[in-house]
């Protein structure tokens, strides 16, 4: 399809819908765009495989938001103070040293000898969420499923108390949307970002009452030992309750459409269970649900593949498009659960590699097995064009997936 001019627009029901065309035709131009988000904020977007494998783990691009210029700033960093200065110094705005520091705080907790040891609670989880499905109609897999089965994950992973955990509203996961000081949203975006503000509160004082040997307990030891300041420590559960479960909720989604997309192979995994891990491995390729990276920023202006990008100027890799280079991946626009090797970005890769990679790919193939097998011949109850995206800047995921069963 031809390129608008640039800026390329990153935004609309279109895009959402299948942004693959407008990947394939940036690829086939150059690795590296300038593009646009509904929020006004521009940035430069890197494309192809081999450019976002080098883009990520390039010294030169920093993530801490003070790297960015004033222009950007004031566009994309959007979240008022005080608030941004204390929820907003979390792992995937820091760099080395700190960045090296925070994370080591987080990587026992997140271990794939620990996940694989709580795969049967996972296991039991899901079963108790599918064994209260409606016995008859059409069945929304993300109100029933999907917004659900990660949180509860989650919550057993980090130590979170049962009962704040109950008390965690979905729609906090809101705050890290692009709503502008001027945009007709924002009273509603700042109180629940005041909501969530006094609810990570609750959970340090109940963590700092109770303690225990839990990941949530060792950030508020290590607050007190003084290794996290009290911004970093809310920063870091911010980022756990937020960023640790919405990208999960829309990559079940993402896959389950992927698979309706392609009955043979639905009915090939249904089959054989055992290709779950692998089938899990390509469907994160196929249509990752983190299609974008968070801002990266370079010092001072640099060649960038080809381009030159002032210092300050934002830029991101997309990771949807670098899984469907043909020059990485033969016949990369196919689902084939035997593709080998699969070395696809979809946790990113190089020091921000997802820490959380290995129980969210848990996660996938528990929900994935456990819903082929409660739901046998399940399909879409609406026409797949009436599916409703979700509009986020960096994600891909449904609203709502409402399936029926013969």
């Amino acid at each position: 399809m031809p390129l608008p001019e640039e800026p390329v627009p990153l935004y609309g029901p279109e895009y959402k819908r299948d942004p693959y065309p407008l990947y394939t035709a940036m690829r086939e131009k150059c690795p590296v765009h300038r593009v646009a988000f509904p929020s006004g904020v521009n940035a430069w977007l890197v494309t192809g495989y081999e450019a976002a494998h080098a883009t990520l783990n390039d010294r030169r691009l920093g993530k801490n938001h003070s790297l960015g210029n004033d222009g950007w700033r004031a566009l994309a960093s959007i979240m008022p103070e005080p608030q941004h200065s204390q929820l907003q110094v979390h792992l995937l705005h820091q760099d080395p040293p700190k960045h090296t520091t925070m994370r080591k705080l987080v990587l026992d907790a997140f271990a794939p000898r620990r996940v694989e040891g709580m795969r049967p609670r996972f296991q039991e989880i899901a079963d108790a969420l599918v064994a209260e499905f409606p016995a008859s109609g059409p069945l929304d897999l993300v109100e029933l499923f999907a917004a659900k089965f990660p949180f509860l994950v989650l919550a057993e992973t980090i130590g979170l108390p049962r009962a704040l955990a109950g008390e965690f509203r979905r729609e906090w996961g809101k705050v890290v949307a692009p709503v502008g000081p001027k945009d007709p949203r924002r009273p509603e975006y700042e109180h629940l970002l005041h909501e969530l503000q006094t609810y990570i509160a609750d959970v340090v004082a109940d963590k700092r009452e109770t303690g225990g040997d839990d990941l949530l307990a060792g950030l508020v030891t290590a607050h007190a030992k003084g290794l996290l300041s009290r911004e970093e420590l809310d920063s870091m559960i911010f980022q756990l309750l937020v960023a640790g479960q919405e990208p999960v909720t829309n990559q079940i989604t993402t896959a389950l459409i992927a698979l309706l997309r392609h009955p043979a192979q639905l009915a090939r995994l249904s089959a054989d269970p055992g290709l779950l891990p692998q089938a899990v491995e390509e469907l994160l390729r196929y249509d990752s649900a983190f299609e974008l990276t968070t801002w990266r920023f370079l010092a001072e202006d640099a060649d960038l593949h080809g381009r030159r990008v002032p210092a300050g100027d934002s830029i991101i890799v997309s990771l949807c498009a670098a899984n469907r280079d043909p020059e990485r991946f033969p016949d990369a626009d196919r689902l084939d659960f035997d593709r080998s090797p699969n070395p696809h970005l979809a946790f990113g890769h190089g020091i921000h590699f997802c820490p959380g990679a290995a129980l969210a790919r848990a996660e996938l193939q528990i929900a994935v097995g456990t819903l082929l097998d409660r739901l046998p011949g399940f399909r879409l109850a609406i026409p797949e064009e009436d599916l409703n995206w979700v509009p986020a800047v960096l994600g891909r995921g449904v609203s709502g997936l409402p399936v029926t069963t013969d």
